[in-house]
């Protein structure tokens, strides 16, 4: 089993950019696909992106496609997602998961996860 420790969220102004990391324990991280999720207050938990285990495919929500970039660096055991140019509606806790042993493609949704980190939060000013 994998374990997940999001980092790097906080406050930024709508138009700037912020990166998160998740950190991931364990010598196999290399075989997970690994997804970034994220759930505004209220609203549903939503896909945001994700990796395939060697990091040659990815896969975008509609609405971050062209601003947010996910990325792995497999000898860091750490999964990345890149945000710019924020809006407020970016506003949420975001979520890094790791996927099944089994399954090693881009998984956009939720259910095909095994493992989750505790969130971290990312708030949008405008």
């Amino acid at each position: 089993q994998v374990l997940l420790e999001e980092s790097g969220g906080g406050l930024v102004q709508a138009g700037g950019s912020l990166r998160l990391s998740c950190a991931a324990s364990g010598r196999t991280f290399s075989t997970y696909s690994m997804g970034w999720f994220r759930q505004a207050s209220g609203e549903e938990r939503e896909f945001v992106a994700a990796i395939s285990r060697n990091g040659g495919n990815t896969n975008y929500a509609d609405s971050v496609k062209g601003r947010f970039t996910i990325s792995r660096d497999n000898a860091k055991n750490t999964v990345y997602l890149q945000m710019n140019s924020l809006k407020p509606e970016d506003t949420a806790v975001y979520y890094c998961a790791a996927g099944p042993l089994l399954l090693g493609g881009v998984l956009i949704r939720a259910s095909q996860y095994s493992t989750w980190g505790q969130g971290t939060q990312v708030t949008v000013s405008s």
